[in-house]
């Protein structure tokens, strides 16, 4: 009896991993991801502010990986990526009011060659607001943001994600009053990559 050897062939070809080299090691250039966050603004009174404005917020946002990885044998390897992110939310002290805003954002993400990534981001954007006197001027203002976080990958391509960012809203002189909203903003979210 003669035996035959048959080799399976695979029809349908795997889709491809977001990684350039391996979980962890940076990410493929391109790859782009989506993103739902939640968090809260606690404001502080500080240059030149005069009231503290305490802020909810939610933010959806898109990114998209700038390139390969950069930085390969040293501390910093990792990944520059453009984001753009939508956020909106309410006021809740010292009153009720509300605000939507755009922000792109350029982010840097180490490669650890773990499923934690840290990350450093900043950004600058529009924001439109019924917060008004004595810290701001009306309805636009513009918005300024930098942080850092951490990216959590419960899969290869999802990210439970933790971040800390300063902010600042004003209204770069254009009318009166200037005297600007700060805060410290955390969000905890969750990000998908493909």
């Amino acid at each position: 009896m003669n035996s035959i050897s048959t080799t399976e062939v695979k029809l349908v070809p795997e889709k491809g991993s977001i990684w350039e080299n391996g979980v962890g090691k940076g990410f493929r250039a391109t790859t782009y991801s989506f993103g739902l966050s939640a968090g809260a603004t606690y404001g502080f009174s500080i240059l030149g502010s005069v009231q503290s404005h305490d802020l909810a917020l939610t933010t959806l946002s898109y990114g998209h990986m700038l390139g390969h990885v950069w930085g390969e044998g040293h501390w910093y390897r990792g990944n520059l990526e453009f984001r753009l992110e939508l956020f909106t939310g309410a006021q809740f002290s010292p009153s009720r009011e509300w605000f939507v805003g755009l922000t792109p954002h350029l982010r840097y993400n180490f490669a650890t060659g773990t499923r934690w990534i840290p990350f450093v981001d900043g950004g600058a954007g529009v924001t439109a607001t019924s917060i008004g006197p004595p810290d701001l001027s009306g309805t636009f203002e513009f918005n300024l943001q930098a942080g850092t976080g951490i990216q959590w990958f419960l899969k290869d391509n999802v990210a439970l994600t933790l971040e800390a960012r300063c902010v600042h809203w004003s209204c770069a002189g254009i009318s009166n009053p200037n005297l600007g909203l700060n805060g410290v903003t955390g969000m905890v979210g969750v990000s998908f990559f493909f």
